[in-house]
This record gives structure tokens, sequence and C-alpha cells, in this order.
């Protein structure tokens, strides 16, 4: 008796004149995959706290504030937005200001849009390729580990993954009956995944245009025309936004973050758009570079070091500096592998293997459309990742998952439909031992993880490629040949996903999976690593840089970057209030790398209340305030945590202020709003270097009574460097030298009512 694998029925769709009927076990398959993702992807979802608690404290400004809301402000004052438009966040500010501030109702929206992605991404396959491919792409995007991970977390990918699926969606079925309304409801979901993210979803503008232009079915005049009305309702739908920023009077909005003109143009074009690709980002964190000039040899060797240790392991000269080096093989890298690159081959692979099956068939085949488009989106958007010279963080590569899901899902079935040619047979061998062995190369990465499953994988996928090599494989044999062949691929990626998706995530820089070594400055649990400590805590890799045995920074603990610690600015650490001794080989504060120089009394101090290259008052070890990460006052990467003592002094009497207090930088000044739900100030938005408020209207602010609280400790990134701004160091200088100071909890407050000296403005 001959059976018939699940992959051989073919779907319905236009273009097959006598479909099969649906299979009766496809409703429960499907089921199983979407309750299985929801599960994955809601599973211990709070234990992430507020994961990115710089858009958290966002979204707790959006959901009591409709002015932040629109503009997607940093807090409710309207002090400053975040860097990136504010589509992303409504979702989760609507979710709050129906469920309350809480942590599931701030990742709730991300899990199911992660749902409905998967979804969305099994109807297209489906819809063309048949119940199998479907499912089998669904479950390559569900288990794909950066997936699981941006899907429990709550950066702006999550929709950007949905709305780019839905712009593939809807151009599919433009192509199934030429008609220009599908081409127009694709332009509108390109413009809300600008509105989500900029200029990152133009990466799916050619491959799109590309597709229809080479299979629509009207003549080609009116292709370029639908084309064009598709442009146009992409610029519609983006561009009423934008319009209004920027017509809106800028004294009466706020500033907008990322930018130092106060622009969203100049945001679009120059952080978030170009500047990510050649690495020219003004106000960026990148130390040793552009803008103000650095003191002294030291100070450059200083910044060098720093880029040498952050993630990819780049450097000066390494093609893409503290980004990690760029060229063909970064997707492969040790950072961005085991997020991933499990699949990549295979999608590659099956990919034109299905565009050569599909070749001589009519123009219009939407089959072969189908291939082309997702086989060019990966190929655009995973060159683009790879040569960018810009801010490049491993979490970005989940926009690959819905591309990698497609082509295994419709290549593997399509490949399956044609075995009985041998060199469909060959090739697909061929695609499972390279899987395999990639499986089992990346698993070897992490070697104390689950180390006897890529031995596993490596045995069971070697079979499956000797079985697709038989020319008569049917019945129990072929359900076999195939279920070994779809557990060896996907048993890798799974056991990450799984680990992701129990271990909570916290900050601004987050990895999926086991520490493979190769992940910079970002890890499972926040920056750090596996544990979840933060960078300043991590005493080796890349939280170790200049001088001594244990990786000293001048005047730090082990891996740590001194107080206020910046690089790029003239004599000065961020926060300080002197000036370095301009010598060559001296760093900030007088300091050598290796050593720590004591400041003598009246020596210049940072807001934390001790000198410069010393920790604050109250610090303890590992809390690297002013640095990348961790501690009570944040840093650059993670958000401040307040005790209930801190926090209670912040509320007390906060009706009587517009801001209860103000920090350097946004993740410092997060944890704080969070906690009190009040608006805090963020001098100087993300990196503490776009120059808001200036000196001037901060001191107005604290003359008029709208500011309580300075707090110290906190200080951004490296503000300054790049060209950016150094409001942030001439603020932190004004308050240190100019009020009375109190440390709770390993925090220093200044209290801008009790000044020290008479205060002028």
């Amino acid at each position: 008796m001959t059976t018939t694998s699940v992959l051989d029925h073919e779907p319905v769709v236009p273009d097959a004149p006598t479909p099969r009927p649906r299979p009766r076990w496809e409703p429960w398959a499907l089921a199983a995959l979407l309750i299985g993702t929801a599960v994955g992807y809601l599973w211990n979802l709070g234990a992430s706290g507020w994961a990115n608690s710089f858009y958290s404290a966002a979204v707790q400004a959006g959901s009591v504030s409709w002015k932040a809301f629109f503009f997607g402000s940093s807090d409710a004052a309207n002090s400053i937005t975040v860097d990136k438009p504010p589509a992303s966040l409504w979702v989760m500010e609507l979710s709050v200001r129906a469920f309350g501030l809480n942590s599931w109702s701030i990742l709730a929206p991300q899990a199911l849009m992660g749902v409905a992605s998967v979804a969305l991404l099994w109807a297209i396959v489906r819809r063309y390729f048949g119940a199998g491919a479907g499912l089998l792409a669904g479950l390559v995007l569900a288990v794909t580990p950066v997936a699981a991970l941006m899907f429990k977390f709550n950066n702006p990918d999550a929709l950007l993954v949905l709305l780019t699926l839905a712009a593939a969606w809807a151009l599919l079925r433009g192509i199934e009956d030429g008609r220009t309304r599908w081409l127009v409801l694709t332009g509108v979901f390109v413009g809300l995944g600008f509105l989500t993210k900029q200029l990152q979803v133009m990466l799916v503008v050619p491959p799109l245009a590309l597709t229809y232009l080479l299979f629509g079915p009207p003549k080609l005049g009116k292709r370029i025309a639908q084309l064009f009305a598709a442009l146009a309702a992409m610029v519609v739908s983006a561009g009423w936004w934008l319009l209004a920023v920027e017509l809106w009077p800028a004294d009466s909005r706020p500033w907008i973050g990322g930018s130092q003109n106060n622009s969203i143009l100049e945001l679009t074009l120059g952080y978030n758009g170009l500047g990510r690709l050649n690495g020219d980002e003004t106000g960026s964190v990148t130390p040793g570079r552009g803008g103000a000039a650095t003191d002294g040899a030291a100070a450059q060797a200083a910044g060098d070091a720093m880029a040498g240790a952050m993630p990819g392991g780049g450097g000066p000269g390494g093609g893409g500096g503290m980004w990690g080096n760029t060229g063909i093989t970064r997707m492969f890298e040790a950072a961005q592998g085991g997020q991933i690159a499990w699949l990549i081959p295979a999608a590659l692979i099956l990919g034109v293997l299905g565009i050569v099956l599909r070749g001589k068939l009519a123009r219009t085949d939407t089959k072969r459309a189908t291939f082309v488009l997702f086989g060019a989106w990966l190929l655009t958007t995973g060159l683009v990742f790879s040569f960018m010279a810009g801010i490049f963080h491993s979490y970005y590569t989940v926009a690959l998952a819905p591309m990698i899901g497609a082509l295994v899902g419709a290549g593997a079935v399509t490949a399956w439909r044609h075995r009985d040619l041998l060199w469909v047979r060959i090739v697909s061998a061929v695609t499972m031992v390279v899987t395999a062995v990639w499986s089992w190369e990346l698993l070897g990465r992490s070697a104390d993880f689950v180390p006897w499953l890529r031995w596993v994988i490596l045995v069971v996928g070697i079979a499956a490629a000797a079985a697709l090599l038989l020319p008569r494989l049917t019945g129990r044999l072929a359900a076999g040949a195939a279920v070994a062949a779809v557990l060896a691929a996907v048993a890798g990626p799974t056991a990450y996903a799984i680990d992701t998706v129990t271990t909570p995530h916290t900050g601004s820089i987050v990895t999926a999976g086991p520490n493979t070594g190769g992940m910079g400055f970002g890890g499972r649990g926040g920056p750090g690593g596996a544990d979840g400590r933060s960078f300043g805590q991590r005493g080796g890799q890349a939280g170790q840089m200049l001088g001594g045995p244990a990786g000293q920074m001048p005047g730090g603990q082990a891996g740590q970057m001194p107080q206020g610690g910046q690089m790029g600015q003239t004599g000065r650490m961020p926060g300080a209030t002197g000036t370095a001794p301009g010598a060559a080989g001296q760093l900030p504060g007088g300091m050598t790398p290796g050593g720590t120089a004591p400041a003598p009394n009246g020596a210049a101090q940072v807001p934390g209340g001790g000198q410069t290259g010393q920790l604050p008052a109250g610090a303890e070890a590992g809390q690297t305030a002013g640095g990348m990460g961790g501690g009570p006052a944040g840093g650059l990467l993670n958000g401040s945590k307040p005790s209930s003592e801190l926090t209670a002094m912040l509320t007390d009497g906060a009706d009587r202020y517009t801001w209860v207090a103000a920090a350097v930088g946004s993740n410092s000044a997060s944890g704080y709003q969070l906690a009190t739900q009040r608006p805090v100030m963020p001098v100087g938005g993300f990196n503490g270097s776009d120059p808001s408020p200036t000196l001037e209207q901060f001191q107005q602010y604290v003359a008029d009574g709208k500011i309580h609280y300075f707090i110290g400790g906190g200080g951004g990134g490296f503000g300054g460097g790049m060209g950016g701004s150094s409001n942030a160091s001439e603020i932190s200088q004004w308050v240190t030298e100019n009020f009375t100071s109190t440390t709770v909890d390993g925090v220093t407050l200044y209290d801008l009512t009790s000044p020290t000296t008479r205060t002028g403005t």
C-alpha cells in the first residue's frame, strides 16, 4: 500500500486547476503551531520586568499624555522623544491604557504580534505551496532564536516584522489578479513600517518592486503606474506624521531624540538613516571618533581599546569599529550565527532550486514570484546588515527570519514533490548535510549547552540525507525521511529558542540563546551575558578595558569605566567639572592607563559625589553608573533600579514639579520614571549627547521650580563623541558646583531647591 506524506498535498491556489481538498489534519497541526508559539512567547513574560526600560518609560509617558503618545516622548512632560517614530509605542500604550502599567501589558502585544507573524507567514506559503509548506515555514519562524527573543521584548522590531510580512502578502495577492488596490495596500503597510523603524523598512521596497515588475499580470506600463500608486500610498501613510512633526512649532513639542538640530528629517536621514550605513552618526556612542577632539594619545587609545572590546570583536581597521567587523560572513560569526544563521544556507539553496524548477512556467507564476520575492528580500537585507558600518546589533537580524522560513518551507516541499529527478535528490541531500554540519558547528560554539544534541543532529541529518538520495522513496520510509530531515533542521534553533524564552532579558542590547563568547556587550538577561549582569560587572571578555591584568579602566573596578566616563570631549569626562591636564599619555582627570591617580582636594568631581576616576559615593563594585550598564543608577545600556526609599523621596511633593528629577541619559532616567510614574527628564536623550536641554534652559527650569532633583551616577553614554553635544556635561558640572547632594542607597541626589551658593542663570 502506498501512502503519501503531508508534503505531497497540493495547495489551493489560482494556478492549480484541480486542487486537492484541504487535509483533515491541517487545522489540528495549525492549532498546535499557533498555540505552541503563543505559549512559548508568553511563557515567563513578566520575568523580564520592564525589558528595555528606554521604551517602557516612553510607553508609561504615552499612557498618561496624549501629546507624549503622538510624538513618542520619553516623559509625559514632553522634554524629548525616543530616537524612533512612535508606531510601535502606540500599540503598547493603548494596551497600558486598557490594562494598566505592568510588564505584561507592555510585552504581551509583542508576543501576540509574534503569533500573528507566524500565522501570516503560514497563510502566505500555504496559499501557494500547500499545507505542509505553510506549517514548515511558520515553524521555522517560530523557533528562530532571535525571533523568540524579539517577540518577547519591547523594541520596535516585532511590529516591523509583522508589517513587512503584511506588505509581502499584499503584493503577492496583487500578482494573482493585478488589481491596483493590492499595490496601494502594500504601500500602506510599508509606510506604517516607516513609522515603526524609519529607513529599515525600505530594505523590503526593492524586492517588492522588482517582483511586481517581473511577475505582475498587467502590461509593463500599467505595472509601473501601479508601483507609483504604491509609492504614493507609502508616502501618505508615513508622511502625515512626519509633516505634522516638522510643521509643529518647535517650542511647543518635545525635542526630537537622536537629532542634533531638533528635526525628524535629520533623524531619518542621519542617525537612523545613512549614518547606519557609513558609520557617520552624529551623537553616536562610538568613542574616539569624529566630533569633539580628544586630549592626548592615551585618550584616543582608550577609545580604540573600547571599540576593540565591542560586539563582534571589531576595532579600528576592523571594518565595523565597535559594532563588529563588516563583510560577507558577518551573519555567520559568533555574535549573529546562533541568533539567525541556522538555516540561511538551506534557504539560499532551496530558493535557487525553487526558481529553477519553476523556470519554464508562465511569467505570472505566483510560486516563482514567491521564491524571487523572499529570496531577493533575504539577499538585500542580509547584505546591508553584513556591510553596514554604523550601529548594528545582533537582534536586528530578526528581520531575516520570515524570509528564511518562507524559502525553507516552500523550497523543501517543492524539492520533495520533484524527488523523482536525480539532480533534485542530490541537491536535497546536500542541503540536508550542509544544514546538519552547520548546526553541529553552531552548537559547538556553546559547548556546554546540551553537548549531546550536536552529535544527534549530525547523525540524524546524514541519515536523512542518505534517505533523500533513494530513487523510490515512498510509504513509511518517505514519511520517516521527511520527519528526520525536519527534526535535524530545526532541533538546534529550537534548543536555542527554548533557552531564550525561559530566560529573562533586560537592557538595551539583548541576545538569544546561550553565551557563545561572541556577544560583545549584549547577552541574555541584558548587557553582560548569560547571568544578566551589566557590562561593568563582566570582569572579562568585552567588559575588560584598558590597563592591568584585570582589565581595569583608570579609576574603576575590573571591567568598568570611570564614573561618568566618556570619550571624545576635550579633556573632560561627561559629568565632570574639571579638565584633564592635556599632556600626552594622560586620560581625563590626570590618570594614566592601568593606574588610578587620586584627585587632590578641590579636583574635578562627578555628579555621583566622588572625584574624577572614582566610583560614586555608596556605589559598589560592578555598579558602573555613568558607564555601560548596571547598578541602581543605571547607565547607557541598563535602566536605573531605585530602591523604595529613593522612590519615596522622588514622589514626595511630586505634584509641585513638572519633573520630579532629571538624569543624564534616557536609560538612567527610565527606571526612576517607571518607579514613580512621574516625569523624569532624560538630559541628552539616549546617549546623553543630544543638545536638549541647553544649560540655559535647564537653569531656567530650576529657577522656575520645575525640577526637584538631579540624579547623579547615570551619565548616558559617551556624549560629545561623534560630534554630539556636551550640554549634559555642562549641566552636570553646574549642578555639582551649586547644589547640595545626598546619597540614598548608592545613588547621589542633588536637591535643586537647595543651592549651596547663590546660583545665577
